[in-house]
């Protein structure tokens, strides 16, 4: 059963955050992972408006995603965000 990563983000200082940008995309695939959506235009339907870019990546399993997350090499990656981004991130399964 796929797993999600959703993700919101406020954008703090968008050169910066290029630099997550070029390196993440690798790990992600290292483990199985797909963006399903990457920060494109969004319109909020319903209650508050939804202003941070949104992202989702895709996983097979649970198991890969919490692999993605925990991997000592995304630690380095992980930190190039400091200072460039607020960021939530939320893990679900899918059906």
């Amino acid at each position: 059963m796929s797993t999600y990563l959703l993700v919101h983000i406020e954008m703090i200082d968008l050169e910066k955050f290029r630099a997550y940008q070029e390196a993440v995309p690798a790990l992600i695939e290292k483990h199985g992972g797909r963006y399903a959506v990457r920060g494109a235009p969004s319109e909020t339907w319903e209650g508050p408006e939804e202003t941070r870019r949104v992202v989702v990546l895709e996983f097979p399993d649970t198991a890969a995603a919490r692999a993605f997350w925990d991997d000592p090499d995304y630690a380095p990656v992980k930190a190039l965000r400091d200072g460039a981004c607020e960021m939530t991130v939320t893990m679900v399964e899918g059906v």
